[in-house]
């Protein structure tokens, strides 16, 4: 009879705890840790768009398996720039084949930190969408 009151109570006490939490990362959430798609300034690659062209071009690894079966397209990869500017959240928006899709990740989970977006004047956490092509040459 006591261990079941007990196990009971700590069913409950779990409970109140993980709803506890799920409140505090609301509250989180809405206090500034907001995500915005259109900041007043957008993030910068380090260099600029061209640097960062470089930067794909130079570090992309064509998978040979997919060069054989001649699998190409255009992944669209989405993710954050923290307000530190390091890259978070990737995740595939479009995907084209597993092998070049993560390839596309272990790419942009690479990139160095970006010039955080900002509002009104202080950096804020942006989403950012980027699609890389992979193309046969």
């Amino acid at each position: 009879m006591i261990a079941k009151r007990l196990f009971t109570a700590m069913a409950v006490l779990a409970v109140v705890l993980f709803a506890n939490t799920n409140v505090m990362a609301q509250d989180k959430q809405a206090k500034g840790d907001k995500i915005y798609d259109a900041p007043e300034t957008m993030p910068e690659y380090p260099g600029g768009m061209e640097a960062l062209a470089s930067f794909l071009s130079e570090n992309i690894a064509y998978p040979e398996e997919a060069k054989e079966k001649e699998i190409g397209g255009r992944v669209m990869v989405q993710y954050v720039i923290e307000k530190d500017g390091s890259v978070t959240d990737v995740k595939v928006l479009k995907s084209v084949d597993p092998m070049l899709d993560d390839e596309a990740v272990r790419v942009v989970k690479a990139m160095p930190k970006w010039k955080p977006g900002t509002v009104g004047g202080k950096p804020v956490r942006v989403k950012y969408v980027l699609p890389i092509v992979f193309k046969m040459k």
